[in-house]
């Protein structure tokens, strides 16, 4: 598909989507690890949009695919296995993807000039836990880790200025099992979930601690690592495990939670705090709380941080919360609707397990499918770059 180098006006977007959807792109998979066609960076420069996100291909293989604004494949690079989430630099030439928990592998991406990605691999004895982000200079990559022979989460420090990735050092996470990390808005502060879950790859999905979990977000010294703040969740809802994060326009960090307790319980499921305001929890309407499963799997802010969106797959839907007021504002279903992207002004990029990517610039009405690749299933996270 040819590259406009000139955005759609959003108000116009709906009309020109509808043209496109269930179109594809027809991009080739060359080796596991060479993207197929690079992203031309002169198009970037002039503000389109991208996205990625992992993705299970038809024939079972693993990979990286770069989107444009319209949900065509532009771009796919070869994964050894099963990926999570994307860590975009400043400056959103380089991408690091990493394995999905408990995984030893990130590959280092830059989709704009097509350069070879370039492996890393985790130290011994310890794996990454899916996500990661940059410093505010893009020198420096946080990865979490789990240092499971310690029983306690690390932050694995990346410098990438040079040709290769060195591991330069480590901060701890001050709680076990770290999922998400983000940096602050002003750049020195690194904020972490602590999913309070005990894995060993050994027994690489069995969860080793579920009666003593003690999830916690932690806002950390970005240059130093010392511990600023700790939020640790009510002791009755300790099997509330704390994942994935994202912040709104004020800078408020917003949690989603996926509970590990009895099914017959629901308890809310997302929660707000600040490096200085304590976490608070928020219901969600209980017609729609019995049917999430207890489980959210992605928090994303639309681009000017006014709406959140927190996808729960495995009840098909999307629930949408006005930042200001921290109120709830509604819902959308979407089947396995997992991975979500600000795009435009007010919307969002939804991707589902059945290869659907979706468009929605208003939560009050339905998305608009713009594309389904048949048998492909992306993954959890969908990441703007």
């Amino acid at each position: 598909m040819h590259l406009m180098a000139t955005r759609v006006r959003p108000i116009d977007r709906r009309a020109f989507l509808t043209g496109l959807a269930g179109t594809t792109a027809g991009v080739a998979v060359g080796s596991p690890y060479l993207a197929a066609r690079p992203v031309q960076s002169a198009l970037f420069d002039l503000a389109q949009q991208f996205f990625a996100s992992a993705q299970k291909k038809p024939d079972g293989r693993y990979a990286i695919s770069v989107l444009d604004d319209a949900g065509q494949e532009l771009a796919q690079v070869g994964l050894p296995g099963r990926g999570h989430g994307i860590a975009v630099s400043p400056d959103r030439q380089t991408l690091v993807a990493f394995a999905r928990r408990p995984g030893t592998f990130a590959l280092i991406i830059r989709p704009f000039d097509g350069s070879e990605p370039k492996l890393i691999s985790a130290i011994k004895g310890r794996h990454f836990y899916g996500h990661g982000c940059f410093s505010g200079d893009g020198r420096l990559m946080y990865a979490v880790e789990n240092n499971y022979e310690a029983r306690r989460g690390t932050i694995g420090i990346y410098d990438l200025s040079g040709q290769q990735a060195t591991r330069i050092g480590e901060f701890e996470t001050f709680g076990i099992g770290p999922h998400e990390i983000l940096l602050s808005t002003d750049q020195k502060t690194l904020m972490v979930a602590n999913g309070g879950i005990l894995t060993h790859p050994a027994k690489p999905r069995e969860k080793l601690n579920l009666e003593t979990m003690a999830p916690s977000i932690v806002f950390l010294d970005a240059a130093t690592g010392d511990l600023i703040t700790q939020h640790q969740i009510a002791l009755h809802l300790h099997q509330l495990s704390l994942r994935h994060m994202t912040q709104d326009a004020t800078g408020r960090v917003w949690i989603g939670g996926q509970f590990e307790g009895p099914e017959t319980e629901t308890p809310p499921l997302v929660a707000t705090c600040g490096k200085d305001t304590p976490l608070r929890l928020h219901d969600i309407p209980a017609k729609i709380t019995s049917g999430l499963q207890n489980y959210i799997g992605s928090v994303t802010a639309n681009k000017d941080g006014s709406v959140i969106a927190t996808s729960a797959p495995r009840g098909g839907k999307v629930l949408f919360w006005k930042a200001d007021t921290m109120n709830f504002i509604g819902a959308q279903s979407i089947p396995d609707g997992c991975g979500i992207a600000p795009i435009d002004q007010q919307g969002f990029l939804i991707s589902d397990g059945n290869g659907g990517l979706s468009y929605l610039d208003d939560t009050t009405g339905p998305p608009l499918v713009l594309a389904r690749t048949p048998g492909t299933s992306w993954d959890n996270h969908m990441t703007a770059i």
